[in-house]
């Protein structure tokens, strides 16, 4: 049986997921506890990896070596960067992007690392097809997109910031974890999804908007891991 990594930046975002495991393990890494067991009938292990890019890429790292997972789902809330996006929607990753590293001075296009062979790390498409349609069944009152998530070390809430996102990394909507995700997901050739509900426009009403509808935006990822476990 295939065997799927979940996580989420913080408790909130895995919280109604560990409770619904069931014959669950606990171990402690890098401050991190990866709760092993199995989801809706699958074996998962659900972690909160703490906020910001490293936490994340720490992680993944031990998914892949103590675990051997097989797909990583990230879930967790974003702000969106489209006017067609709304609080509560959904993005589902084409792939993920970094918005704030720039060596342009050596010559690389924003957001790309340096001596990496890739500007964007691209996700899984059968698992995106697949959430998609999973995702329209188990949450139908919001609607659920697919596009370029972008990450960086930054809770975006600034419009002129958000709009230098928009313009250098044509992102879909912006959050602190999913590319560093992204990327040591492609480094260890896992699959892997990164899914984001809105909680917030990303602009000047950010900090008004994220905690109103922050939990909103949780139970709708939940619907859909949960749901999209049995199709891995």
């Amino acid at each position: 049986m295939k065997r799927t990594g979940i996580i989420g930046a913080m408790e909130e975002e895995v919280a109604i997921l560990k409770e619904k495991m069931e014959h669950v393990t606990v171990t402690r890494k890098a401050d991190m506890e990866f709760y092993q067991g199995t989801l809706n009938g699958c074996e998962a292990v659900v972690v909160r990896s703490g906020i910001g890019k490293v936490n994340a890429g720490i992680c993944v790292q031990i998914l892949a070596d103590v675990f051997q997972v097989d797909t990583i789902i990230n879930t967790g809330v974003a702000g969106s960067l489209k006017t067609e996006i709304n609080i509560g929607d959904i993005v589902l990753s084409t792939d993920t992007m970094y918005h704030d590293m720039d060596a342009r001075e050596f010559g690389y296009p924003i957001g790309q690392v340096p001596r990496m062979d890739t500007l964007t790390f691209p996700a899984d498409p059968e698992i995106r097809k697949k959430a998609a349609r999973i995702c329209k069944e188990v949450n139908p009152e919001i609607q659920v997109f697919e596009g370029r998530i972008v990450s960086g070390d930054q809770f975006v809430a600034d419009k002129e910031q958000k709009n230098r996102i928009i313009e250098n990394t044509q992102g879909w909507c912006t959050e602190m974890e999913g590319t560093a995700i992204g990327q040591a997901a492609y480094l260890n050739k896992i699959p892997y999804l990164v899914i984001r509900a809105i909680s917030d426009k990303a602009d000047d009403s950010a900090h008004v908007d994220y905690p109103t509808f922050e939990k909103q935006a949780i139970i709708h990822s939940v619907n859909l891991v949960e749901a999209l476990l049995p199709l891995l």
